[in-house]
């Protein structure tokens, strides 16, 4: 006897596609950079007469900094190797460290600060601050070096010191790919046969990390570099763009903070006001399409109505004053002073008048006296 083989219903059908989830990276405990006494350390030079224990450092001598130098740095920070977990994401602090950014921090998973570039999206809690929590100025310094200005938001590097190799685009393609690992770089100017490069950033933040991470840093060459904070672009092109960019922010961080359905209804509004084509609008047009059909005749019929309406009421008000005659006026003044006022304001008046002196009568002049005939007085003559 035949066994008939039964084929499972699924049997034909495909193994079904399990869709991967990309894999979120997730990030290590921060390792420490350094040890404890690795670097060594060198005493900060007397540059002025007194020192200020407050500020901690000598005071009218701080033109420079200590990473003007010409002295090359002895650490250097990787962030492939380098970031990582530390206390700060725990306890919820944004700031960085700057001694990460440096190369040096010796203390790791347990340091206080983020161990990772600082994150463009996420606000500082104070944004008089850089991202390594330091306050910053009214102004810049004297050599452009420092935390910066809270008055301008800079985007741009000064890269000085800089071993120009060949053409200036093998210059500019070291430069990039030694800044662009801290963060987006928007573009770069080599200033030929000056050894100068100026870095713009799309995010300022990046901007600030880089300038720690670089300072007294070396290219491909043995060069050391000179970071500073750039000024202002005098390109007419470059200002309109950054006051753009600018308002375009300005106009992003307030839409992120209003509420949808404030902002459905002011474009809504916006719409009607421009003119926008909505179903209010279409039924004024109808409206209007209309009466512009209707032509002269409707504007006749309106006016033969206000004809009728005017004859009308001119003939009740003649039917209302035929029937009841209208009262006498009470005795009394009719306007706003009374009797007495007018009474006072007449007397006053002729007092005046007769204070006056008559127009037609002219002031009699001054008589002198005689004058002394002394024109014999002390002469021979006897008369």
């Amino acid at each position: 006897m035949e066994t008939a083989m039964i084929a499972h219903p699924d049997a034909d059908l495909p193994a079904p596609v399990v869709a991967k989830t990309p894999k979120v990276k997730k990030l290590k405990p921060a390792r420490k950079q350094v040890k404890p006494g690795d670097v060594e350390k060198s005493e900060a030079p007397q540059t002025g007469k007194e020192y200020n224990i407050w500020y901690n450092k000598w005071a009218g001598g701080d033109r420079e900094d200590s990473y003007s130098n010409k002295t090359k740095s002895q650490t250097r920070c990787s962030i492939k190797r380098d970031a990582g977990l530390t206390r700060a994401n725990t306890t919820g602090i944004k700031y960085c460290c700057i001694f990460f950014a440096r190369g040096c921090c010796p203390y790791g998973w347990e340091c206080e600060y983020l161990h990772t570039l600082p994150d463009p999206a996420t606000a500082l809690p104070d944004s008089s601050k850089d991202c390594f929590a330091r306050d910053k100025f009214s102004d810049y310094r004297d050599d452009m070096g420092g935390v910066g200005t809270f008055t301008r938001q800079n985007r741009t590097l000064y890269v000085g010191r800089i071993k120009e190799t060949g053409v200036g685009t093998e210059t500019e393609d070291v430069v990039r790919r030694h800044f662009k690992e801290w963060g987006d770089v928007e573009r770069i100017k080599i200033l030929q046969y000056r050894s100068v490069a100026f870095v713009t950033y799309v995010s300022e933040l990046h901007a600030q990390f880089a300038k720690e991470a670089m300072a007294c840093q070396s290219l491909d060459n043995d060069e050391i570099l000179n970071v500073r904070w750039a000024t202002e672009d005098p390109n007419p092109v470059q200002k309109v763009a950054e006051k753009r960019r600018l308002e375009e922010m300005g106009q992003e961080a307030i839409r992120a903070r209003m509420d949808p359905k404030i902002v459905d209804a002011m474009r809504s509004v916006r719409a009607l006001e421009e003119g926008a084509t909505t179903d209010g609008q279409l039924l004024l047009e109808e409206s209007e399409r209309d009466a512009d059909e209707e032509g002269s005749d409707g504007e006749r019929q309106g006016k033969r109505r206000r004809v009728d309406y005017e004859q009308e009421a001119e003939e009740m008000l003649n039917e209302m004053e035929a029937e009841s005659p209208p009262p006498e006026a009470p005795p009394g003044p009719k306007g706003l002073l009374s009797s007495d006022t007018l009474e006072g304001l007449r007397y006053l008046a002729q007092i005046r008048q007769k204070s006056k002196p008559a127009a037609t009568s002219k002031p009699k002049a001054p008589t002198k006296p005689p004058l002394l005939d002394l024109g014999g007085y002390g002469s021979d003559d006897d008369e």
